[in-house]
This record gives structure tokens, sequence and C-alpha cells, in this order.
């Protein structure tokens, strides 16, 4: 499974919690993306040594999926005046739980606590506002979106997964 060299197979499998793949996802510096924007897939990230929030939901998503979860997203919606989020999901004790790459650490980590991903999105509502006007931002988020669905050249690829962000896009959201 994974077409992985062994010093990336060996990294992602030593991310055998959550936890251990969101302190991975915070130890690496954020893809401000100066040379203009992409979507790396894992393996890029991995050789880029930075990620941004996508980026970093692809990379934890690949590391669940070698742990034996499903490789699953959340993609935020928000008003035109704040940043989209995207976050890998997990599922522990029948609960669910999120890992996220950003910049502020209020949309970070979720512990598996929540009954469900409506419960676990709404989690995440306050966090969003404007901090001029205090309007809440937050307009929709999507159903767990299954990466293995699109087989396993996601985790690889040397292109842009743009492809991966239009099929997240025109998923269902609530």
């Amino acid at each position: 499974m994974l077409d992985l060299t062994p010093a990336e197979r060996k990294i992602l499998k030593s991310l055998n919690t959550p936890s251990k793949i969101q302190d991975f996802l915070n130890r690496l510096p954020f893809n401000f993306e100066q040379d203009g924007e992409g979507l790396m897939s894992p393996r890029r990230v991995l050789k880029a040594g930075r990620a941004h929030c996508f980026e970093g939901a692809l990379l934890a998503a690949a590391a669940l999926w070698l742990q034996g979860h499903k490789p699953l997203l959340m993609d935020f919606k928000t008003l035109p005046i704040d940043e989209e989020h995207v976050v890998a999901l997990f599922k522990e004790n029948g609960y669910w739980g999120a890992i996220s790459k950003t910049n502020h650490a209020i949309l970070r980590y979720r512990d598996a606590i929540y009954k469900n991903p409506r419960e676990l999105a709404l989690s995440y509502f306050n966090e969003y506002f404007d901090f001029k006007t205090g309007q809440k931002t937050l307009r929709s988020y999507s159903a767990p979106f299954d990466l293995s669905r699109l087989g396993e050249e996601w985790v690889t690829a040397s292109e842009d997964l743009w492809v991966v962000d239009k099929l997240l896009d025109k998923s269902p959201h609530f």
C-alpha cells in the first residue's frame, strides 16, 4: 500500500497516533507560498519541510491511512474576508477528532470526543470571526471526504493536487 520510499514510510509510520501526527505538523514551518500558490502531496511536503493547512491535512490523512484509519478530510467554508480551512478527521472509540495545520492555535487539534462530524465542525464555529466587527465568518463544513476513493496517487503526486481541492469544494457541505 502506498508507493512510498523507505524513508517516507518510516516517517509516516512513526506518526502512529493522531497526537504524534499533530506534533509533527506543529514542528513544520507554515508554507506561505512565496513562490506562488500550490497544493503539495504528502511526499512533496516531506521533501519541502513545510505545509499550509490543506497540505498538512493531506499529510495527516496519509499517516492515518497507514495506521488503518480512513484518509478523511473536512473542509470549512467562510465569508470572503476570512480564510477557509481543511482538517484531517479521525475516529477513536466511536468519537471524532481532527488534526490541523494552522498558524492559529485555536484552529488546531481536536481530541476524539465529538459524537459526529457536525458536532466536531461546530467546535470551530466560535473561532471564525472578523476581528474588526465580531461577525461570525464560518458558513459551512463538508461531510467527511474519503481520499481513498481517489486511489493512492495523491500521496506521492509530483504535481499540485488542485483536482483534490476541486472535488472537496464540490462535495456536500452543510
